[in-house]
């Protein structure tokens, strides 16, 4: 499998969350990681950090942020110019989904823990 630098926007070190669950799956499949989160800390050796990232290689951006949070991201997002952006269950966001695909990223509502479990990542 490729990697494909993600970044893991809410990002969690409670093991219960699925945004920490996706950092250890991620890690495992052997994708760098990068994650930003409301508070730092550390998941599978990966710094979560409260900035947004200066690193402009993020292949695939996977949303764990509700849609009524998204907005500071947004700007953010369209500078980043990933390849992917991937709205886990509840994450979804229709009006930044329609705004990212007219910028040319690819938008995918699915779970990122399920297309690394099934080889679709």
């Amino acid at each position: 499998m490729e990697n494909k630098k993600t970044l893991v926007v809410g990002a969690s070190t409670k093991p219960w969350r699925y945004s920490h669950k996706a950092i250890e799956s991620l890690r495992f499949h052997q994708h760098d990681v990068v994650a930003i989160g409301l508070r730092e800390g550390e998941v599978a050796g990966v710094p979560i950090r409260k900035e947004f990232p200066d690193d402009k290689n993020i292949h695939t951006v996977t949303m764990y942020v509700g849609a009524a949070h998204q907005s500071a991201y947004q700007e953010w997002l369209l500078k980043l110019n990933p390849q992917r952006v991937i709205f886990n269950p509840g994450a979804e966001n229709p009006e930044l989904q329609s705004l990212l695909e007219e910028n040319g990223v690819e938008v995918l509502e699915a779970c990122t823990l399920v297309m690394l479990a099934t080889g679709q990542y």
